[in-house]
């Protein structure tokens, strides 16, 4: 099915209009110079290219006439943009993105795009603007701001027919992000899509295999490769690089196997994969270093040598070449293959070090010194305190030594200084000259491109020494290329233009005033710095050496071409040489870099192949699997930001055009808000810019939910009633039907005319029907809509766009209000816990947590019940989910190593009994019992070398204890948990896990951990990490004890800010275990609630609120979810039903179902509640009826099957959205009754006409007819009630 988007064939006949009104301005003797004119047939043409034809169009070989015709366009586009001073419709500039994307020009597409989106206030709509720009974003490598337009795509049309492509490129960017998870949910969608898409499902297949490999799930791993490599008619490329992958892991991975098996299998591997591509220098280079590790020097020098002779020099090999030599007592020859590795890579750690230790073996202290230095200032060095200790050793040997002891001893090397200038042994530079001649052909061919750093292309003599290494010299001479080009910043380059004001030309004038605005917006702290945005792989990332992906990723016909770096612009979109696409040296040693990739270069393997000299403690090679280009010449690309002159090029090149008329028209005015710059203009199409319009669309989706709509008994219900205040400060105010927001569109430019969008196959009409009308008349309003196509399951309004994070509350907190106190509520008696105003209290959106304390006391709850004794009596073998973590302080979350204070928190699961666990809490309690005594008899000896370690200002931490934490115990079982179970039904009925008045009490099915209890099982340091409830649903804590728990929490309104930190971190925040640093939440103006829970305290974690906990001491917990009947609950619920929706997680409550449930048998006397749940009954409705009618038109049986009672909701199995009433199932699972669910997007994508799927109904239509009608507002009552 075609995407819905604005038709091409409409902005093109608004182009013939704008055509002729210049038609006639040069008929009254008026020229326009250069303009061109397009025939019918070449707008034509032209109507049938867009954005979703990128990557499946040639330009190069057949398809030389279209791009003569996409560079007339473009050119007749620019004309008519200048002419008309930029006043034209915005349609105009959406189409210039897409032809400029074909083109392959992403400066000017970029740009294009986004005055589209500053002109086009519901750009959200058209997914091929969507889709193009995410697509020009993942060639900038912005993957965060990519991801997010991809991920609008899918949300506003889940049919789009490049959603394969879409899936693919969000698999590999979550890839690289570290989101291992997402990642191979998005390979797996792709996988099943039967549209075209730029990899075969073998390189797909290889990519899932790879991620288990990088996960360290190597069995996973090693049976997906070898399940690959059964494959019949495997291509040559994907065999080799398999076995590749195969040999490297035997080398690496203790688990599979001992040593002489491991490294006979590798060798095995790696000769196989040669043969398959006897030209993969990855391939020889390991090898290689499986021979070294086997004792087969000559085998291993060999293998090197032919790894530099079939591919570009690296690091890697010469760093390994130098160990070689090394052991074999050869120090000299040592030493040039280490220079030589670290003059292709300043930042190569194992390099460095193993130069260190060759220098200290003979007896040179000072230049060891030297290199250890160096080698702590790499990104990748992994032992940096080691080194540090090493360094302050030597140190102090040279200070004990007598004066001139050293000067007049006889060097057995080269001091480093010296080596640096020392040209290479011949034996090792056999290929120079023929690789200089390929070199110098190369840049005849690509003047612009700068050459790749290496011993072929610049003589050793004329290589600068990096920093550090020879203190005298200027700092400018010693950088490397790459180091120098990142510099040239905009700042800069703003001091520069501000100098020479006078002297600059109209084009330097323009750019000048963009660039002080853009400064302006970045000193109010508009402008995030771009660094943050833009993927950059974590330092501990478990990933793989080889090009593997690379190989996978690169067309046949573009093997030998060099890709370019590429960031997206730092600064405005028209500064002259805000971007520009740099070719820098491979970066062999890891961390963050600029990668070259050729056909056997990668940003893999190379990166993190420590020596073997530095490898002795066993340890894996880190680094990321490479992503080398699609056939379409995108790349993905783990970089940092750079902005440089063009290749080294003195000339500035415009981002936008050489006319810098029509740059300034495609930015639009300098106060624009597009001024902000590419970096800006990307942030404003993801947040909620307020420079917009006065009545944007909400940063909530739900906000239109929230609003009312105007009723026949008063039209004075509009916009004014609205649960923003309930606990919604960022949400804006709209009808519910969308014609407030129509209105608030149109008025924002009356002065530019409106693009008549010609319907798409999907495009639905407005509705004239709201939720007062009646089932028959809603279902009338559908009639023939199913003939267009198939809707969207989305509960919220047509017109509303994708949801999003909500903005930081503005003003922000003083800094004294950062650690407000915890709403805390003292019980005495029983009459105490049933008082109304407790309830009240409770669930008032203001309130984010509540402790109730003295709880247990009060109502004389038998906790006892839920003690370890207690429970290990009833039923020991019952199972425990446990997490291993690391025992840390509970404010601070430091990294294994405990040298950076980081927000991932990892832990490993596994499960056991309750029994086993009940012994390791008995024991750890013994064993603390024991450390203390013997603390207690060792006081005075150690006071004060505790005192001392206390402080832990800037302090390594670790090493941690390991600790291990049981969670999520099932206590659903009546059978097996009565006592316990009916001890709870004392508490209140608001805190109940079962009530009328709890929304989770009426889905009619078990969900568990929400309206069943769970059990925690905890020692000292066990922790729950940062995280909202499923679908924002309150919960409920008590504190079993004997020990306390501390508990962190921070408002609702505030979870878009600890969002943005987890993307900057590289987690998700909905499925990554994260624990907020507290220096960045203070930082960043978030209020953090503190406290203390001790055991009989009841928490109350109030709708949307974020928290993190750690028990203090030895303790249990339980806990559960309730839903108040309210407004704010309601809508928290079902905003975050659709942002899970978004993220591609699932929601644990099936919020649609539940909404009907509660339209059957909840009276709802709340005019708010009742109009969003009755919108969501619209919704459904109309969905359900214009399915129903699409598939009846296309002649597809649908078959009752019913519901049977606590049948659970059903769930796609592929993409895991809520499917309601009509189920599309396999043929098989019908025929075997497994019924294994899909939705019918899915469903269509694995058989475009559904010819292998039957479709089963849930509900007569008249059923859900009665029900939608019958769901009216009660009358509200006199008093609330608990």
């Amino acid at each position: 099915m075609k995407s819905c988007g604005v038709s091409l064939v409409t902005a093109a006949a608004a182009f013939s209009d704008e055509e002729n009104k210049m038609a006639e301005g040069k008929a009254s003797g008026e020229t326009t110079e250069g303009f061109l004119s397009l025939t019918a047939e070449e707008k034509e043409a032209l109507g049938g290219l867009d954005s979703r034809l990128f990557g499946f169009m040639s330009l190069h070989e057949d398809g030389a006439r279209t791009k003569t015709l996409l560079g007339k366009a473009v050119r007749c586009y620019e004309s008519l943009i200048l002419t008309a001073e930029g006043k034209v419709e915005s349609e105009f500039f959406c189409q210039l993105g897409h032809f400029n994307l074909l083109l392959e020009d992403y400066s000017k597409a970029l740009s294009a795009y986004q005055r589209y989106y500053s002109l086009q206030s519901d750009y959200w709509k058209n997914a091929t603007f969507l889709y193009g720009l995410g697509l020009v974003y993942f060639y900038y490598n912005a993957f965060q701001w990519a991801i997010k337009a991809f991920q609008e795509v899918l949300y506003v049309d889940p049919s789009f027919c490049r959603a394969k492509e879409i899936h693919l490129r969000l698999g590999l960017m979550f890839k690289v992000n570290t989101d291992y998870e997402s990642s191979l949910k998005h390979f797996q969608l792709a996988l099943i899509d039967c549209n075209p898409c730029t990899l075969s499902s073998v390189e797909i297949q290889f990519h899932i295999a790879h991620l288990y490999e990088t996960q360290r799930k190597y069995h996973s791993a090693k049976e997906a490769y070898e399940q690959l490599l059964q494959t019949e008619n495997l291509p040559a490329q994907v065999k080799a690089t398999v076995l590749q992958q195969l040999g490297w892991m035997h080398h690496n991975v203790d688990l599979l196997g001992d040593k002489a098996t491991k490294e006979s299998y590798a060798i095995q591997y790696l000769q196989k994969s040669l043969e398959a591509d006897p030209n993969s220098g990855q391939s020889w280079y390991f090898l290689g270093r499986c021979y070294s590790s086997i004792g087969k020097v000559q085998d291993a020098f060999i293998s090197y040598r032919q790894s530099i002779d079939k591919s570009e020099a690296s690091a890697d090999t010469w760093c390994s070449i130098g160990v070689l030599y090394q052991q074999q007592n050869q120090p000299m020859d040592a030493l040039q293959a280490y220079i030589c590795a670290v003059q292709l890579d300043h930042g190569h750690a194992a390099a460095w070090m193993d130069l260190g230790t060759l220098y200290e073996s003979c007896n040179q202290p000072q230049d060891a010194i030297k290199c250890y230095i160096n080698a702590t200032r790499s990104k990748n060095c992994s032992n940096t305190s080691t080194l540090t200790g090493r360094i302050k050793f030597l140190q102090a040997q040279l200070c004990n030594l007598p004066q001139g002891s050293l000067q007049h001893k006889t060097k057995l090397l080269p001091s480093i200084e010296e080596a640096w200038s020392l040209p290479i042994p011949a034996e090792l530079t056999s290929r120079q000259g023929a690789m200089n001649t390929a070199q110098q052909a190369y840049k005849a061919h690509r003047p612009n491109t700068e050459p790749v750093l290496g011993l072929s292309q610049t003589p050793i003599s004329q290589q600068s020494l990096p920093v550090h290494m020879i203190t005298s010299s200027p700092i400018d001479g010693l950088c490397s290329p790459a180091k120098r080009k990142r510099t040239s910043s905009p700042i800069k380059h703003l001091e520069q233009l501000r100098a020479s004001r006078n002297n600059l030309n109209p084009a330097q004038k323009l750019m000048l005033e963009q660039l002080e605005s853009h400064f302006v917006l970045m000193q109010k702290g508009l402008h995030k710095d771009q660094s943050s945005h833009l993927a950059e792989p974590s330092d501990e990332q478990p990933s793989l050496s080889a090009d593997t992906a690379q190989n996978l990723l690169v067309a046949s016909t573009d093997i030998q071409k060099l890709a370019e770096h590429r960031t997206l612009p730092s600064s405005s979109v028209t500064q002259a040489a805000a971007l520009n696409h740099l070719s820098s040296h491979i970066a062999t040693s890891g961390g963050q870099q600029s990668v070259n990739f050729t056909k056997e270069s990668t940003p893999s393997g190379n990166r993190y192949l420590v020596p073997e000299t530095s490898r002795h403690a066993g340890e894996t090679p880190d680094g990321c699997a490479g992503i080398k280009r699609l056939s379409n010449n995108v790349q993905l690309l783990m970089t940092e930001p750079i902005c440089s002159s063009n290749h080294g090029d003195s000339t500035s090149r415009n981002l936008l055009s050489d006319n810098p008329q029509i740059s300034a028209l495609l930015i639009g005015k300098a106060n624009d808000s597009l001024m902000t710059g590419a970096c800006d203009k990307a942030n404003d199409i993801h947040s909620e810019i307020q420079t917009k319009t006065n009545n944007s669309v909400a940063s909530s989706p739900t906000s239109v939910i929230s609003t009312t709509t105007p009723s026949p008994k008063s039209t004075e219900q509009t916009t004014t009633h609205s649960i923003t205040s309930l606990n919604s400060s960022h949400i804006r105010l709209q009808t519910i039907n969308g014609e407030g927001l129509e209105h608030s569109q149109s008025s924002k430019k009356p002065d530019l005319p409106i693009t008549s969008h010609k319907p798409g196959p999907q495009t639905i009409p407005l509705m004239t029907v709201s939720i007062y009308s009646n089932s028959t008349e809603v279902l009338k309003a559908c009639r023939n809509l199913g003939k267009n196509g198939l809707l969207n399951s989305h509960i919220l309004l047509d017109k509303c766009p994708p949801p999003r994070p909500p903005t930081s509350p503005y003003p922000p907190l003083p800094k004294d209000k950062l650690n407000p106190p915890t709403p805390s509520i003292y019980l005495e008696n029983k009459r105490d816990a049933f008082f109304p105003p407790l309830h009240q209290f409770c669930i008032n959106p203001k309130n984010p947590v509540t402790v109730i304390r003295g709880l247990a006391g009060a109502l004389k709850l038998d906790l006892g019940l839920f003690s370890t004794k207690t429970l290990v009596e009833a039923n020991n073998e019952h199972t425990v989910e446990v997490r291993t973590q690391l025992l840390q302080p509970a404010d601070e979350n430091w990294d294994p190593t405990g040298t950076k204070k980081i927000w991932r928190c990892e832990s490993n699961r596994s499960h056991t009994t309750i029994a086993k666990y009940a012994q390791y809490q008995a024991s750890s309690f013994q064993e603390s019992l024991r450390e203390e005594n013997e603390k207690r008899v060792q006081h005075k000896e150690f006071s004060d070398n505790e005192s001392t370690s206390s402080d832990s200002s800037g302090r390594k931490k670790g090493p941690f204890k390991t600790i291990k934490f049981g969670t999520n115990i099932d206590l659903s079982d009546d059978k097996k948990w009565k006592l316990q179970l009916h001890e709870l039904t004392k508490l209140p009925a608001f805190v109940r896990v079962v009530s009328a008045g709890n929304l989770l009490s009426h889905l009619g099915h078990t969900i568990l951990g929400m309206n069943t209890v769970q059990l925690y099982m905890k020692v000292p340091g066990s922790r729950t990490p940062g995280h909202q409830e499923n679908n924002n649903f309150c919960s409920v804590n008590i504190n079993i004890g004997p020990g306390d728990c501390e508990w962190f929490v921070v408002p609702e309104d505030y979870w878009g800010v600890l969002n943005d930190f987890c993307e900057k971190n590289n987690l998700n925040f909905l499925m990554s275990s994260w624990w907020p640093n507290l220096e960045d939440l203070y930082e960043a103006n978030v209020p953090v609630y503190r406290f203390i829970q001790r055991p009989g305290d009841l928490v109350w974690i109030n709708a949307g609120t974020v928290h993190w906990v750690q028990a203090v001491g030895w303790c249990n917990n339980i806990s559960w979810n309730v839903g108040p009947l309210t407004a704010c609950q309601y809508k928290l619920a079902v905003e975050r039903y659709e942002w899970n929706k978004l993220q591609s997680v699932k929601s644990v409550v099936p919020m649609v179902h539940l909404s009907w449930n509660m339209a059957r048998n909840i009276k709802v006397s709340d005019p708010k509640l009742f109009e969003m749940i009755k919108y969501c009954l619209l919704k459904i409705l109309k969905q359900c009826q214009t399915l129903r009618e699409a598939l009846i038109t296309a002649g597809k049986e649908i078959i009752w099957h019913g519901r049977t009672n606590d049948e659970p909701a059903h769930y796609c199995s592929i993409c895991e959205v809520e499917v309601f009433d009509l189920l599309f199932v396999t043929n098989e699972s019908n025929s075997q009754k497994t019924y294994i669910v899909h939705c019918h997007h899915c469903a269509r994508k694995a058989s475009g006409n559904l010819d292998n799927f039957v479709v089963l109904e849930e509900y007569k239509m008249e059923d859900l007819m009665q029900v939608y009608d019958q769901f009216t507002l009660a009358p509200s009552l006199s008093s609330s009630s608990s």
